[in-house]
């Protein structure tokens, strides 16, 4: 990537729409556990549309639970605190990622549902795996490939030269890194990063397509990883977007995890990407 393009990139980044407020807020809470359901209804308070937008989430049946969901405190009772925080941060970056992605030749929506279905397939593996507990897998899952609405630009601009790396069976990524000097991963990072997100969700962005790089340092680059490799489809391989096609055995070893789980993962991603996609699109 010369000069020019970087300096271009920088400013894209620079320039990418900032987190809501209230999104922000809650990151800082998401870190304190000693943050109150009262401090949570507080923020909630100025920002009705967002309220209504998690309980709709809090409603779905991905979620089970037999009652409605009809306020914020009802919401943390049954869900749990975390588990609410993710679904506002969730309802936060909706509008920002349900858009066309060029480059990557995604229409509007698929981005949003694929990311959808590796969050799904990531809270599964967490839920499978013997050596791993995570907390939040839901959040990294969901913004692993936010690095796309960035770079698909500049992949537009550099296709013939990265599609001919990547037809010699060079994993995509590894063709954007080696033709612009970065790739969607490492972009998404440094978003992350500008949204003061916890480092363990910027690391599990940034190795999701290298879970076996010395950098990694956390089971969740596992998970993400290995998420994002069951999500992909046919349909998905005819996009430009081809990436790693061989599972990483380290991975499955580090996780716990039987390759005869998989099919059950896909399954439930089958089940329910639909009524969470649904439950995950606001107007």
């Amino acid at each position: 990537m010369n000069q020019a393009n970087i300096k271009d990139l920088l400013s894209k980044i620079k320039t990418f729409p900032s987190m809501p407020a209230t999104g922000a807020k809650m990151l800082k809470m998401l870190e304190n556990p000693e943050t109150t359901v009262d401090e949570i209804e507080d923020v909630l308070r100025h920002d009705p549309g967002l309220t209504g937008n998690v309980l709709k989430l809090a409603n779905s049946a991905y979620f089970g639970i037999p009652a409605k969901v009809a306020s914020t405190r009802q919401a943390v009772l049954l869900l749990g605190l975390r588990k609410l925080i993710q679904l506002v941060i969730a309802s936060c970056v909706n509008a920002v990622m349900d858009k066309p992605v060029p480059g990557y030749n995604l229409p509007p929506g698929d981005l949003w549902r694929h990311s959808i279905a590796v969050s799904i397939a990531a809270e599964a593996l967490v839920k499978d795996s013997h050596n791993v507990e995570s907390e939040d897998i839901f959040t990294p899952a969901l913004l692993h490939d936010i690095g796309k609405l960035i770079l698909g630009h500049f992949i537009k601009e550099a296709q013939e030269d990265i599609d001919k790396i990547a037809s010699s069976g060079v994993p995509y990524a590894v063709a954007e890194q080696m033709v612009l000097g970065t790739d969607h991963a490492e972009v998404g990072a440094q978003v992350l990063t500008q949204w003061s997100f916890p480092q363990e969700v910027i690391d599990a962005v940034r190795w999701h397509h290298g879970p076996d790089s010395p950098d990694r340092k956390a089971a969740a680059v596992d998970i993400v990883y290995l998420a994002n490799l069951l999500c992909q489809t046919a349909d998905d391989a005819e996009n430009a977007d081809r990436q790693e096609t061989d599972l990483s055995p380290a991975v499955v070893e580090r996780l716990g995890l039987d390759i005869g789980q998989f099919d059950d993962v896909k399954t439930r991603v089958a089940e329910w990407v639909d009524e969470l996609a649904e439950a995950l699109t606001f107007n």
